[in-house]
């Protein structure tokens, strides 16, 4: 039976998945926002909330015990500077996952996980406006004052043998 045995697996040994979640922690603080697979993005969750509840008490026991978690000592200082007092008025969820879909390779479901109080991580662009079609006009009649014209090409190398064209086959 696996009473109480509730952590996502991920196919990895204990101190490989210790570290990629980790990592994938630290990308979040940097980042704010990381595209991952759903699988790993639900394994990091848990994760990530209890180092914010660590960030947002903020004392020197707190900080020491993220840091032997996350193994990276900007990424402590950004959460216990930035990200922890953003949720201070906030009892949990902290981040968010945003399904995306199948990734085309494998067709791994994939997902965004962000932070719930970041600001817009990515700025929403507005579609560019297409130029209307122009209309192809005659071609007008050769001027007297033309540029002479360019030189002919050179023949192009066979992309097989590296054989010119121009040589005779022996």
């Amino acid at each position: 039976m696996r009473h109480q045995k509730k952590t996502l697996k991920l196919g990895r040994t204990a101190e490989h998945r210790k570290a990629l979640l980790a990592n994938q922690v630290c990308s979040l603080i940097e980042h704010q926002r990381i595209k991952t697979t759903l699988a790993k993005a639900k394994a990091v969750r848990p994760l990530a909330e209890k180092i914010v509840t660590l960030g947002k008490n903020g004392s020197l026991h707190a900080r020491r015990n993220a840091l032997s978690i996350l193994r990276q000592k900007d990424a402590v200082n950004k959460l216990f500077d930035e990200i922890a007092p953003r949720s201070t008025d906030r009892n949990g969820g902290y981040t968010r996952i945003v399904k995306l879909g199948q990734r085309k390779s494998d067709s791994a479901s994939m997902a965004f996980i962000e932070w719930v109080d970041a600001a817009k991580a990515t700025e929403e662009k507005a579609p560019k406006e297409k130029a209307p079609k122009q209309q192809k006009e005659p071609a007008a009649p050769p001027k007297e004052s033309a540029p002479p014209p360019a030189e002919e090409p050179k023949p192009k190398k066979r992309k097989w043998f590296g054989k010119k064209s121009s040589e005779p086959e022996k």
